[in-house]
């Protein structure tokens, strides 16, 4: 886990304007605490370790773990916090967004970590299939593959952007759809943009589709 300095940032599309959809205004302030999240995807290997199963299309112990539903990894995470009397979670939107923004050493990329995608992520150019974690360049803060291999989860329900400035958001309190972020390896560069949004319902599965722990 990597330890993120609470601070302000701008959420949505600040610099990005070019290839930015609605959803991704209005800009607005978040304030937050001070958490952590993984350096890592969470891979195959530490899902079988906790689930002692695999449903991922494209198998290999340190490939990140995905085809799994925003469901299935409430599960995971009950069973992981049972095991350790630890409160894994997964990050918010607001939180994963600033994580993947490099927090308070941004440099206000346009992906996480760079201009250039290919330094950083795995996407529909330069893959046909997910890669192992961390074989890409980090972020500033030190965190890998929040631009491109598999899309993540996020703990918040989809939701309107509004203009007021936040503290700690959590997003909508009920929904149709769960947020994921980040672009994966079988989608174009403007989708692993730090500030684009998907989405979509929490038993929905895919193999492009994984997630990362907060703390």
């Amino acid at each position: 886990m990597i330890h993120i300095e609470g601070g302000t940032f701008t959420m949505g599309a600040s610099e990005q304007s070019r290839d930015s959809y609605d959803d991704e205004y209005p800009v607005h302030q978040v304030t937050l605490n001070s958490y952590s999240i993984g350096k890592y995807e969470v891979t195959q290997l530490q899902w079988k370790q906790v689930m002692g199963s695999n449903p991922s299309y494209f198998k290999g112990d340190n490939l990140p773990v995905e085809n799994v539903s925003w469901d299935d990894v409430q599960k995971f995470i009950n069973k992981l916090n049972a095991l350790t009397g630890k409160k894994y979670r997964l990050p918010t939107e607001a939180e994963w967004e600033y994580a993947a923004r490099g927090g308070n050493k941004s440099q206000r990329y346009e992906y996480s970590g760079s201009h250039s995608i290919s330094d950083v992520g795995w996407y529909t150019d330069n893959s046909n299939n997910t890669h192992a974690v961390g074989t890409k360049s980090p972020n500033e803060l030190g965190i890998y593959d929040m631009s491109g291999n598999v899309w993540e989860w996020c703990a918040d329900w989809y939701g309107a952007y509004n203009s007021n400035a936040q503290t700690n958001p959590k997003g909508p309190a009920t929904g149709s759809d769960r947020i994921y972020r980040g672009g994966s390896w079988d989608d174009y560069a403007r989708y692993s943009r730090v500030s684009y949004r998907g989405s979509s319902t929490p038993d929905f599965r895919s193999s492009y589709l994984g997630f990362r722990l907060a703390l």
